[in-house]
Formats: C-alpha cells, structure tokens, sequence
C-alpha cells in the first residue's frame, strides 16, 4: 500500500489522480490533499478519499473546511498556508507526491518533497522552469525519483531506453544513440484563426481547448503555445538536453504525444486518448502497469494524423520561451512570472489576447541578462518580474 500526497488536488491533475487513485483501492491510500481556496470541492474529495490531513493555502478556507469535516464527523486534519503544504509534501510516511499545483505556488512545496527524497510525479512545469539547475541538483543531491506527468514528457519518458529512463539526469540522450526530442502540440483552439481577428479574443473562446479539458491558465496557456514553451524549458531540464536537442512540432489530433528520434532514423512515438489519467497511471506504477479508466484507441476508427510547424507570427509566446531557454535561468524565471501576470489580466479582461506576448516579451527582454542560482534569488527575480509585468499593464489599457 503506497501513501500518496497530492499537492492541489481540487485541480483537473489532481482529480484525475484521485480518479485512478479510486480504481486501484488495495494499491494506494491518500495520505494527504492540498488545495488553495476550493473549499466545497475538498470537502467532497476528504469524505470521499479519507485522507489523514488535508491543507489549504488560504486560512479563511482551512478554517471552514474544518468546521464542515468536523460536522460530517470526519477525522482528517486540516492544515494552512504554505508552511502546511511543504509539511505534507515531506512527510515522511509518504510515498509519492503528486506535484500538481498551477503555477510559481507549487515550486516550495515540490521542492520539500525532493529534499526528502520521495517519488515526485512532476505535473507542475514552472518548477523547472523557474529554478531547473537548482531543481535538478537537489534531485540528485537527495536521492529523488522524478516522474514527468506532463503527457508530452511522459510520452518522451516511455519512448527512452530503460536505462536512460532510470537515470536521466546523469546521462545524455547523444549516450543512447538519440539526435531529437520531438514535443507535440495541437495549435490550441486558434489555429486555423485569421491573425487579424486575435486582438478580438475573448477569455471564453481561449480557455475552450478543442482536445483537453484543463484549468483556465493552462488552458489559455495553450491557446497562446506558452504552455508548449514552458514543456520546451522543463524538457531541457528532465532529460539532460539542451535547447536544440529540441524540438516542438504541431499535432492538431493530439494523439501522438509526443516522440523520440534516434540516429538510425528510428523515431519512437506515445499515442494515446487525449485524458491525463493515462501518464497518471504510468507514473504510479513505474515500472510497472496498471490499468486506468482510459479507453484505449481505436485504430479502425483513426483520424488522420497531421503535422505543421508552429507560426511565428500566431505563436510569439512559444519562441519567446524557446529564446529564454537557450539564454538561461534568470530569463525563463522572468518569462514564468510575467506570463502568470499577463494571462492573469487577461482572464480578468484587463488587456487583450495579443497584451500577453507584448507584455512577456518586454519582461524577458528587460530581464534575460539576469543570473540567478540560489533559491532566495530566484524567489526574488521572480517577484521583480512580477512587478514589472504589472508596470506593464498600465500600458495596456
């Protein structure tokens, strides 16, 4: 019986590994489930799952999710504020830790877990993003195991040597014969649009994903490619590679994951449904199999595949994040921060679509000679990004 945490478990990673969770009872056992603010929706899951703690980021929150499980006669613990989700991210009963939590908020908490030493199921991309050199040697320095759920890189993960796949982070792809990474992406629910009409982008039609259904920023994310440059940026760090070893492609079926291509001319692809549970499921068996509520394909009833390049033009944010991966640390921290900032205005209605490459590209610009090593470092440029993204958006207006 393995005890899993799940950090941001209200999310649409996190319901979906309660969902295989479920399927596989004598297996696993919830130990602890963190969300920010869902008060309702942690309730459901704490009297569904019967976790030993529960934490919310928010006090306000934690207090009236104690009162409402003490009154359904629940005995899960609750715990507030970061301090309780890096607690439980370290506990030492845990087993796994599900990092999945959106956002520059999950890099302290998955990091807990790291140092301990535990299996992390990395969903949160900006942990690499933001601190990747850092993130990588305490990786090594404790002992981690470190699983990508991602699909693209998990799809890259299952398309390794075993060898390789055991050992990412001291071995290079040139090692096992392998000259690319190959990163899918569907082109988000504007790839057919005309270039012209994108200012007049509302919220509502970016955060329809044609292929996946995802929280409003990842899915805005996606709509801008944002989200394949920062799998662009994690990549470089999960699989000892640097950014021409790299290479984004776009998939509009979102079937094929993602792909490895070896010197032979060999390339190795993932297909699969377009559902999270299916990397889920990968992750928490490695190396083993288990099944997940995923249907499998069909290949009698298959689309066609088809494959493009990603446009410049339709997709800045993408080479801005490919940019700031070849320039460094401090860049992609920048990038990370003001993308949340911008994407933030934007769900908000505060600016347009197109105000979030304008305002990313000024903060990477301003930004991308910074270095940065130590954690308070990149905690600190992160909020100087921040503020200067917000500068930024006066400009907007």
């Amino acid at each position: 019986m393995r005890q899993v945490v799940i950090l941001g478990s209200t999310g649409s990673i996190g319901v979906s590994t309660l969902s295989v969770l479920a399927a596989h009872p004598q297996d696993y056992k919830v130990l602890a489930l963190t969300a920010a603010t869902q008060t309702k929706k942690l309730l459901q899951q704490c009297l569904e799952f019967k976790p030993r703690y529960a934490a919310m980021l928010d006090n306000n929150a934690a207090k009236m999710l104690a009162a409402e499980l003490k009154h359904a006669g629940s005995h899960t613990e609750v715990l507030s504020g970061i301090e309780a989700l890096c607690q439980l991210a370290a506990h030492p009963d845990a087993d796994m830790v599900m990092a999945a939590i959106v956002g520059s908020a999950g890099l302290l908490p998955t990091l807990a877990a790291v140092e301990q030493g535990k299996t992390v199921l990395l969903a949160n991309k900006e942990a690499l993003v933001m601190s990747g050199e850092l993130f990588i040697s305490k990786v090594k320095q404790h002992g981690a195991t470190l699983l990508p759920i991602d699909s693209e890189h998990n799809a890259i993960f299952q398309c390794l040597p075993a060898n390789l796949q055991l050992n990412t982070h001291a071995q290079t792809l040139q090692d096992f014969g392998i000259n690319k990474l190959l990163l899918t992406g569907s082109g988000g629910p504007f790839l057919c649009k005309a270039l012209t009409e994108f200012s007049q982008i509302t919220p509502e039609q970016a955060v329809a994903h044609p292929n996946w259904s995802m929280g409003h920023k990842i899915s805005v994310d996606s709509a801008t490619m944002m989200n394949k440059g920062l799998e662009f940026i994690e990549a470089r760090w999960l699989f000892n590679c640097q950014a021409d070893d790299i290479e984004v492609v776009i998939h509009p079926q979102s079937i094929i994951h993602s792909m490895v291509q070896y010197s032979d001319g060999s390339v190795l692809a993932q297909l699969g449904q377009p559902d999270m549970r299916t990397p889920i499921a990968h992750a928490l068996a490695f190396p083993k199999r288990i099944a997940s509520p995923v249907a499998p394909l069909n290949f009698k009833q298959m689309r066609d595949f088809t494959f493009t390049e990603p446009e410049p033009e339709r997709y800045p944010n993408l080479y801005l994040a490919m940019s700031a991966c070849a320039a460094g640390q401090g860049a992609t921290t920048a990038l990370n921060a003001a993308n949340e900032v911008a994407v933030a205005a934007f769900l908000a209605k505060q600016i347009r679509f197109t105000d979030i490459a304008r305002i990313n590209s000024n903060s990477l610009e301003h930004f991308a000679g910074f270095q940065v090593a130590a954690l308070d470092d990149i905690l600190a440029l992160d909020q100087d990004a921040r503020q200067y993204a917000q500068l930024q958006l006066r400009k907007c207006v």
